[in-house]
């Protein structure tokens, strides 16, 4: 232990110094402190210990746009008379290959076939209704129409001034009807979503909706 004073060396256990007999003060110990990342917890998927946490991508497989917005509601048009004409296609179809095996000689064959093109007017009209849907989002309602050109008309919920449920005698009596739109854009007008089950439901879920972005 070196004196502070005159620089002389002292033992370790000298309280003075031997020589000018100042006080000998002990030399502060250094601590060396060494930084541990704290361990992970046992459990936890997805983290290794001593490694930044990673977070796993979210990728989507069905096609569709990860940012897109997600849909309160999808709908299309009811497919009640879809239902029914393939039905009665399918009554029309036996009667008809029953008629013509009693009072024709044609092939049974072609006449099935002639009784499946009956088929065809129901399934015209079916993907007719499927190339419609209407979906509420969070701030708009999405009209999706067309086959290989995709239109789709944006109405802003904010610009909505009325929802309607417009109903004939028969649409009411088999519980589907029309979702009339008040539309205040620039463009300004009606949108219609036509022929849509139990409309009242879905009229209140856009008006909830609306409420919403008001508060």
């Amino acid at each position: 232990m070196y004196c502070t004073k005159c620089g002389t060396n002292n033992s370790d256990t000298a309280k003075f110094c031997r020589k000018c007999g100042e006080l000998l003060e002990a030399e502060p110990e250094v601590e060396t402190q060494v930084a541990v990342r704290p361990a992970v917890e046992a459990g936890m998927a997805g983290e290794i210990v001593g490694r930044p946490e990673t977070r796993p991508m979210v990728v989507k497989t069905d096609g569709s746009d990860p940012d897109e917005e997600p849909a309160i509601f999808t709908i299309g048009p009811t497919l009640m008379f879809v239902k029914a004409g393939y039905v009665l296609a399918a009554v029309g179809a036996l009667l008809f290959v029953a008629l013509m095996a009693i009072v024709s000689s044609v092939s049974v064959w072609i006449t099935i076939i002639l009784g499946l093109m009956l088929f065809l007017i129901p399934g015209f009209y079916h993907l007719r209704a499927k190339l419609v849907s209407y979906s509420l989002k969070e701030g708009q309602i999405e009209v999706d129409s067309g086959l290989i050109g995709r239109t789709t008309r944006n109405i802003p919920l904010r610009r909505i001034q009325d929802v309607t449920v417009a109903t004939s005698a028969m649409q009411r009596l088999l519980g589907f009807g029309d979702l009339v739109i008040d539309n205040a854009s620039e463009e300004g007008g009606k949108v219609v979503l036509r022929n849509i089950n139990s409309p009242r439901k879905y009229a209140d879920q856009v008006l909830k909706q609306m409420h919403k972005l008001d508060e």
